[in-house]
């Protein structure tokens, strides 16, 4: 393990939309921090300044998160890939680890299309995608729509918010299954700084 006070670095980077995907952040910060010697940071890419730029750079893991409109991430999100150019260039976030949420109206949604957006930006960049790890939840005549990744998605956190219902309202168990996902980006991320470290010995 890595020593006391060596600390594993986590980013995440998202744009809010209507309050959401704020809200899942929010679950994945917590699940981040649930792990000990982890500092994370919400980087809302709409508000982005070169200091937030420079703390993606020295994170050890990026989570991004938009809400998913008309298939693929929302257009301050897409900007924010677009301003990484320079990043890409210099292969900064090389081997950086990478993982990803969104939040549409519909069940489905397409949310897929932006999961593998996320998924194909990450790789552009050089960096190792994180999946959700769940296998998928509320498929069985015994389960409900309070099982973890209810909407059965694989390569991300995924959540589905009634278009009417007030802002930031979000299903406790995509709350949950966001909180998972920080846990698991945090645990992993851990293991791999450890790793990193043992072989700079």
């Amino acid at each position: 393990m890595t020593a006391p006070t060596e600390r594993v670095h986590i980013a995440i980077a998202f744009h809010g939309g209507r309050g959401h995907t704020v809200r899942l952040a929010e679950a994945v910060r917590a699940g981040a921090a649930r792990e000990r010697h982890t500092e994370v940071l919400d980087v809302p890419v709409d508000r982005i300044t070169p200091a937030l730029w420079h703390r993606l750079d020295d994170a050890d893991a990026i989570v991004f998160g938009a809400p998913t409109y008309m298939g693929t991430a929302s257009a301050p999100f897409h900007a924010f890939a677009e301003a990484s150019g320079r990043r890409w260039f210099t292969r900064r976030w090389q081997d950086k680890l990478a993982a990803g949420f969104t939040n549409s109206g519909s069940m489905a949604g397409d949310k897929s299309g932006t999961l593998d957006y996320f998924s194909a930006f990450a790789a552009q960049h050089g960096m190792t995608w994180i999946n959700l790890g769940l296998a998928a939840g509320w498929n069985s005549a015994g389960g409900s729509e309070f099982d973890m990744n209810r909407l059965g998605f694989y390569r991300g956190a995924a959540a589905q918010t009634n278009v009417d219902e007030r802002t930031g309202a979000v299903h406790k168990s995509d709350l949950a299954t966001a909180e998972h996902l920080g846990r698991r980006v945090a645990e992993l991320a851990r293991v791999f700084v450890a790793g990193r470290h043992a072989l700079d010995r």
